[in-house]
């Protein structure tokens, strides 16, 4: 079964490989992008290596209004013109990539991280907690 979350973001704001890497590096979590990532550009499954292993997830951006759809998370994300989508399925070292990923555009580049299953937003926190434990429970 896939699963999903998005990070909402304003568009200047979007992290060119680098720039994510050196935030997820500062998680202190060992996830390293593909060089393949490109903002606006990247579509479809994302290769990484978690911890010398093989890990990624299935990465698009959008424009933030086509995801969206409801008053409440237009309200919750006012300001965000952009979206990441991140999927991943059952592999627990995808759900942990996407989660180191999220928690580092949280906190160094001030996304919402919001997952339509519940429709929650995640605080960067709780982001960084849930990378934390998913990368340590491997």
């Amino acid at each position: 079964m896939a699963r999903a979350q998005t990070a909402f973001l304003e568009r200047k704001d979007v992290p060119a490989r680098q720039a994510l890497q050196k935030a997820v590096d500062a998680l202190k979590l060992k996830l390293t992008l593909d060089d393949g990532y490109v903002p606006f550009k990247s579509s479809g499954y994302l290769p990484c290596t978690l911890d010398g292993e093989d890990a990624g997830f299935d990465i698009r951006f959008h424009d933030a209004a086509e995801l969206a759809t409801t008053p409440e998370l237009q309200s919750q994300i006012a300001g965000n013109d952009a979206a990441i989508a991140f999927r991943w399925g059952g592999d627990p070292r995808e759900y942990a990539s996407v989660m180191i990923v999220c928690a580092a555009l949280a906190k160094d580049f001030g996304a919402i991280v919001h997952v339509p299953d519940d429709n929650s937003v995640y605080a960067t926190q709780q982001l960084i907690d849930k990378a934390r434990s998913a990368a340590a429970s491997l």
